[in-house]
């Protein structure tokens, strides 16, 4: 990530400032504004790691799913659950990962209606020197302790679970 010099205040905090003074629920703002800022900070550094290997986010979430299974393989819709987004993005990210040489589509041997993804040996290799760099860039979180990782997790998990993102037991 390209380094920049620092502001000279926290903006977030001025704007927390301002908007108290005239609405409520400023720190609400501040937090929700918070986590927007360390998501693009986070983004950009994954980014960041990624460009080398000509990968999006998106593509090297799909195949590091890909790479998490006994066959390298998942039906189309299952990657959509799993990594939580439409139908059509799954397409888009899976055409890509074709034309690159990464993935490809292959029929399900029992279900006609089911196109399953397969990780190809090229796939396979480009995860894991892709994730070497991710995990070398400490994903944009190198300011934080491994307790203030779990920490922020487990946060953000409750936020998440508020909301229904996925079921608790």
């Amino acid at each position: 990530m390209a380094k920049r010099r620092p502001l000279p205040l926290d903006p977030i905090a001025e704007a927390q400032r301002h908007w108290d003074r005239r609405w409520d629920g400023g720190t609400v703002m501040a937090a929700a504004t918070s986590v927007m800022r360390a998501q693009q900070i986070v983004q950009a550094r994954v980014d960041e790691a990624l460009r080398p290997f000509e990968l999006t986010f998106a593509r090297y979430e799909a195949l590091v799913l890909l790479s998490f299974t006994r066959e390298g393989q998942l039906p189309m819709g299952k990657m959509g659950e799993r990594l939580m987004i439409h139908p059509t993005s799954v397409t888009n990210i899976v055409d890509r990962l074709e034309v690159q040489g990464l993935a490809r589509r292959v029929p399900h041997d029992h279900d006609g209606r089911t196109t399953l993804v397969h990780i190809t040996d090229a796939g396979r290799a480009l995860v894991e020197r892709a994730t070497n760099e991710v995990v070398a860039s400490a994903f944009g979180l190198d300011a934080l302790t491994a307790a203030e990782c779990e920490g922020l997790t487990a946060l953000i998990g409750k936020l998440r679970a508020g909301v229904g993102d996925f079921y608790t037991l």
